[in-house]
């Protein structure tokens, strides 16, 4: 076993794209934990082929490092806000973190969340200014935001005592004088600091075995697979354990759901990436364990000897945005994957909330869909996507923001900090804009450089479709990113989509002839031989309301014959729409259907009389 006074347990945190999985391929490199002709990949902890594809960390990874003696076991986390259920679970098994602070942009929205929750934690974070070397860097800017960051948030005079290293994570040096020459620069300075201030983990060589869970996964070899930190006592495969599942109290506290007796099949420790399997481990070490199939997060693993306390339940927010997945009743339901019951879909989104923690389902009657609620549309949108490349047909209604309401009967909505980098000359559309949807513009700074930063207090509803709005108002130049602040009075009707959809009447395959017309009044989504339904919506009509059509009507034919004729016929390109788009543009009367292949809207009622109907009874409730 390692010996406790020899392991740091560390946690990188950042806001996106601020080099934390950069940093470690770096550290990897330095420490050797790969053979030297080896070869590895850029974000070789970015495992999952949509962290790939998009370039950002959805899930918190575990990988560890020796370095003189001492092993380093490091936590990965995503910096996008809609995944900060990762960050929060995972904290819970560091005794310190790496903040990583951009040091062109200095401390952004998920710099001030995951720093409150360090905080909250009593860590004592070391602090890097990484991307020194990038053009307009400023790094006594960035450390002197970031100092007043945690004077703000309340931080102790012993955290604010914090060293802090400069470098860059790309080229694989962080130093603590700026001014070492390049020949001098390398990774040891971050090693020794780590070594030297991350405190070891506290442990209790006389206490009996007890840990938490932090993270769940599933291996269809070994079944549910649960991760945590050894807060005392030893672990060795075989032994049986106590598992102890808590929940809170209303009035503060916590008490005990259930307690289950099961036994340590398999016993794994992280070395570099790889699992491996161990027959003892002990307090300090970071764990992985199997054979126990009813664990979940949060639960309080420890021997049956243990008499004392079990650990009280994860403190994780709660969601602020929801919707419907539903069974795909459409037409075309099953002829490009396989369209998922309710049995199904329930099984499925079962499996992910036991290892997300900041995932809801709830089954609230309906015969055809249950309610899923996450931290935003990206949170939500990753898991579709998921499902949707496991070969699931089903659909999903418009995202909805989950309200409170306050002890004095006020209705509460949940609000957010959001900071635009926009060019000057695209202040005004974007102002304008977010005016629209309640924002209210706290701070204008201008950094000289001709980028402006906005930041503006905006309810959760007027960032629902806006993302891909802002895009265009900003010709693709504007960065937009934003925080949960918590919840304040429901700001008001908020104007999002301000044109209607073309809604195809009839069945069929759209047609160039009925395209090149329907082009003029309006966007469309899709292109000729395209197979459509009645009900389906077919682009974006320029009117405000909705526009009946039929794509797939043909040109009535003639005695005459031109053979130029319809090869003039000139088409735009289609807005493709993928799913993140098409849950942003959608309206409460519609649906994004999802299959392994396509992604089309359509009506939630798909008979125009019945629609019709429906609207009507509920003008006159």
């Amino acid at each position: 076993m390692q010996d406790a006074s020899k392991i740091r347990n560390v946690a990188i945190i950042a806001h996106i794209d601020h080099g934390k999985t950069t940093l470690i391929d770096s550290i990897f490199r330095a420490a050797h934990t790969f053979r030297e002709h080896a070869r590895v990949t850029e974000r070789v902890m970015d495992g999952l082929s949509l962290e790939r594809e998009r370039g950002i960390t959805i899930k918190a990874k575990h990988c560890s490092v020796s370095w003189n003696g001492y092993k380093i076991n490091i936590v990965d986390t995503p910096g996008h806000a809609d995944f900060s259920g990762e960050v929060e679970r995972v904290l819970s098994m560091a005794d310190s973190v790496l903040l990583l602070v951009d040091a062109v942009e200095g401390p952004m929205p998920q710099t001030r969340y995951v720093l409150m929750r360090a905080l909250k934690l009593g860590l004592r974070p070391i602090v890097i200014v990484n991307k020194v070397d990038r053009p307009n860097a400023s790094p006594g800017s960035a450390l002197d935001k970031t100092f007043d960051l945690f004077v703000e948030l309340g931080a102790t005079d012993r955290q604010c005592e914090f060293p802090v290293l400069y470098g860059s994570g790309l080229d694989g040096w962080m130093t603590l004088d700026m001014d070492k020459s390049g020949a001098d620069r390398g990774m040891d300075d971050l090693f020794k600091t780590i070594a030297d201030f991350v405190p070891p983990p506290e442990v209790d060589g006389t206490l009996p075995f007890q840990m938490q869970t932090s993270t769940i996964t599933w291996s269809d070899y070994l079944g549910r697979i649960a991760c945590g930190r050894i807060r005392s006592g030893s672990l060795k495969k075989g032994d049986r354990v106590i598992i102890t599942r808590t929940k809170p109290k209303a009035d503060g506290g916590f008490e005990t759901v259930s307690r289950k007796e099961e036994t340590c099949a398999h016993l794994f420790i992280t070395e570099g990436l790889e699992r491996t399997e161990v027959d003892e481990a002990g307090a300090g070490e970071i764990i992985w364990f199997s054979g126990m199939d009813d664990v979940t997060l949060g639960d309080t693993v420890s021997s049956p000897e243990m008499t004392g306390e079990p650990m009280p339940p994860l403190d994780i927010e709660e969601p602020t945005v929801s919707m419907f997945f539903l069974v795909n009743t459409g037409p075309f339901a099953g002829e490009e994957g396989n369209a998922a019951t309710l049995r199904q879909l329930m099984d499925r989104l079962g499996r992910e909330a036991r290892i997300d923690p900041a995932l809801r389902v709830e089954d609230l009657g309906r015969p055809d869909g249950v309610k899923v609620s996450g931290r935003g549309e990206l949170h939500l949108g990753i898991l579709i996507e998921e499902m949707r490349r496991e070969g699931m047909e089903f659909c999903v209604s418009r995202p909805e923001v989950i309200t409170r309401v306050s002890p004095s009967g006020e209705l509460l909505e949940p609000m957010q900090e959001l900071i635009i980098d926009v060019p000057e000359e695209y202040q005004g559309a974007v102002i304008q804009k977010t005016a629209l949807r309640k924002g209210e513009l706290r701070n204008m700074e201008n950094s000289g450089r001709g980028m402006l930063r906005l930041e503006f207090r905006i309810p959760t509803r007027g960032l629902i479709g806006y993302r891909n709005e802002f895009l265009t108002d900003t010709r693709g130049l504007g960065i937009l990113t934003s925080r949960i602040i918590g919840h304040a009075p429901w700001a008001g009707e908020v104007i999002s989509r301000s044109r209607g959809s073309m809604v195809s009447m009839d069945s069929g395959t759209a047609t160039s002839y009925s395209l090149e017309n329907l082009q003029e009044r309006g966007t469309l989504f899709l292109k000729p031989g395209d197979k459509i339904y009645c009900g389906m919506v077919v682009g974006e009509s320029s009117k405000p309301r909705d526009l009946p059509c039929n794509p797939a009507k043909r040109k009535q034919q003639t005695n005459h014959r031109s053979a130029t004729k319809d090869a003039t016929i000139v088409l735009d390109v289609p807005r493709q729409m993928t799913i993140e788009s098409s849950l942003e543009w959608i309206e409460d009367d519609e649906l994004v259907e999802i299959t392994p292949k396509s992604v089309r809207i359509r009506k939630s009622i798909l008979d125009p009389l019945e629609r019709k109907r429906a609207s009507n009874r509920f003008k006159a409730a």
